[in-house]
């Protein structure tokens, strides 16, 4: 049966490039009725950040990946790798243990990562290492050292990297290049989800298109229900109308907050056109449907009447979500208040 593993190090949020990983294993286990690992490669403790390991598992849920196993921790299995390491490698004057000249365990008595990833790859019955191309230098020495330890080693598949425009992979210090940024950005996690699917295994490096991605974010958006995308907004489902037009959840948060709270608009240049939107919004019913508000809109058409400065009244902002949609989301007071050329 295949079984595959997702081992990433607790040294912060997840990588973008290591999020294609993840989805890789999961796809590639899925497709054959195989099983994901998670294991947190956690041996090297200098690079290790607290609540990496915490952050990490929400993040994996957050992009609905799910394991099947797991998570294992490399720091709770340092016996067995220096177990192996007794078995297969030779000793130095300084407390070392090596092998093919490689360092299996550090000085200090710490298992490398070569020892414990190939160690743990064979005791977890690993059968496809799916991984970036970046560690195909590691791959000869992983190899070999499950072969001196009497086992043959798992097929390794390595894909391209995600490189930023200077055909770099991808620096962690841009925002969009981990997904605690993405989140950030106000990017759903659907949309995330999809352009990695979409990269599959790329045979080369792939120059990330982060166009590419926001618009998958406006589609993620725009299949979401009307509750969730509320939900998502920190608002009430009779908002989502006034949220459709959203490129991002950032975005989405701006809008309801517009919708939410009092606006601080400017004095109106066309008192008029508010008090005819209120005589027209004091006979129509407290919750307008769709059609009710277009009615409004029309009738404010027909008469000449200074859209832009109703809806500046009405959220403050001169551009935002279609009229109808906002009216929809305001409550007949809540906008009869706004409209008060007052």
């Amino acid at each position: 049966m295949v079984r595959v593993r997702f081992a990433p190090s607790p040294t912060g949020s997840l990588h973008l490039g290591g999020a294609l990983t993840a989805v890789a294993n999961r796809r590639f286990a899925d497709e054959r009725g195989g099983t994901f690992v998670l294991r947190i490669d956690d041996t090297d403790v200098a690079r290790a950040v607290a609540g990496s390991e915490e952050e990490i598992l929400r993040e994996l849920e957050w992009l609905g990946i799910a394991w099947d196993e797991g998570p294992v921790r490399q720091s709770e299995r340092a016996e067995r790798h220096l177990e192996a390491a007794r078995q297969i490698g030779t000793p130095d004057e300084d407390g070392a243990v090596r092998f093919q000249r490689a360092t299996l365990v550090r000085a200090d008595g710490r298992p490398t990562y070569h020892l414990a990833s190939a160690v743990d790859d064979l005791d977890l019955g690993i059968t496809h290492v799916i991984r970036g191309k970046d560690l195909l230098p590691s791959t000869p020495l992983h190899e070999a050292i499950a072969r001196a330890l009497g086992a043959e080693p798992p097929e390794y598949v390595h894909h391209g990297l995600l490189v930023g425009e200077d055909g770099r992979k991808l620096s962690k210090r841009e925002q969009a290049a981990s997904l605690a940024g993405l989140r950030e950005l106000g990017i759903p996690p659907e949309a995330v989800r999809a352009y990695l699917e979409e990269l599959g295994l790329p045979r080369g490096d792939v120059h990330f298109d982060e166009s590419r991605l926001r618009r998958l974010a406006v589609d993620a958006l725009a299949a979401l229900s009307d509750e969730e995308l509320g939900a998502r907004a920190g608002v009430d489902a009779r908002f989502a109308p006034a949220l459709r037009g959203a490129r991002d959840l950032v975005e989405a948060r701006t809008i309801a907050e517009q919708l939410t709270s009092p606006p601080l608009a400017p004095p109106t240049t066309s008192p008029e056109t508010l008090r005819r939107f209120r005589e027209l919004r004091e006979v129509a019913p407290d919750d307008l449907d769709k059609d009710e508000a277009k009615a409004i809109v029309r009738e404010l058409k027909a008469v000449g009447g200074d859209l832009r400065a109703l809806r500046l009244a009405l959220t403050g902002a001169g551009r935002g979500p279609e009229l109808w949609a906002v009216l929809v989301a305001l409550p007949r007071e809540e906008a009869l208040r706004r409209a008060s050329p007052d």
